[in-house]
């Protein structure tokens, strides 16, 4: 029995995901908003420390893997609230984890984007993001409204690229997995609005399987990445994205 932490395992697709590994009896320890092991509000610094301490109280032996899923979307809250969240909230617990991960030679799963590479601007907003700088990257005024979902999963992937070695000297193997739209309840209010409808349609259209991606779908991913399967496997972003990725950056790696 391996024992793994993950955040925003309440809904969707970490709802998903400790079913399964669950159902495989393993050990899961969730941190969520709501109806988890750990409540925590990880737009804070006070809530990731919680979130952090929690994990560190349940799980003193060490840690298995890490999955963190706790994210806000674009168009779904306010974009200081996103910044707050999918990144630091991300990063900071990472960070925080590091030496139960040691312990016991754990993976880290990242959650990222297909749309991380869609933005070309905001590289002061990313350096403000990678220099651990939240105050300001939420003051920064050059980042364009409404790219704040896009640019905090870009600087995630950046900051998997900057720390894999350090982290594989320790024994932590980290990979990342980047869906494309996914059906949740996230995701649902975009796809039923009159203003993003038509971008999530246009998202599926230029998506060769002509759909967007259910949560075991994306699941199945991340346990192969959780897995001994990929074990000469890191620092990649797996696209899970119905072939959009290759589709709309063509010629391009």
């Amino acid at each position: 029995m391996a024992i793994y932490a993950t955040t925003g395992g309440a809904s969707g697709i970490g709802e998903a995901l400790i079913a399964r590994l669950k159902a495989d009896g393993h050990q899961i320890i969730n941190v969520d908003i709501k109806e988890a092991d750990i409540i925590a509000d990880l737009s804070g610094r006070e809530g990731r420390q919680a979130a952090i301490d929690g994990i560190l109280a349940q799980a003193p032996d060490g840690l298995d893997g890490f999955i963190p899923l706790a994210g806000l979307g674009g168009g779904s809250a306010p974009n200081n609230l996103i910044t707050s969240v999918n990144y630091f909230g991300t990063i900071e617990l990472v960070e925080g984890l590091r030496d139960v991960l040691k312990a016991r030679a754990g993976n880290i799963v990242l959650l990222t984007s297909n749309s991380a590479p869609m933005q070309v601007e905001g590289d002061s907003f990313v350096a403000d993001l990678l220099a651990g700088d939240e105050a300001a990257a939420l003051a920064n005024k050059e980042v364009i409204d409404g790219t704040q979902y896009m640019l905090t999963k870009r600087a995630i992937v950046h900051w998997m690229q900057r720390n894999i070695m350090s982290l594989g000297e320790d024994g932590i193997r980290i990979n990342a997995v980047a869906p494309g739209p996914v059906l949740t309840p996230m995701t649902e209010p975009l796809f039923n609005s009159p203003e993003y409808a038509p971008i999530m349609q246009g998202l599926l259209d230029d998506t060769p399987i002509k759909r967007a991606a259910q949560p075991e779908e994306i699941v199945e991913c991340i346990l192969f990445l959780l897995s001994d399967k990929s074990r000469y496997v890191g620092g990649t972003v797996l696209f899970v994205d119905g072939g959009y990725d290759a589709h709309v950056r063509q010629d391009r790696i």
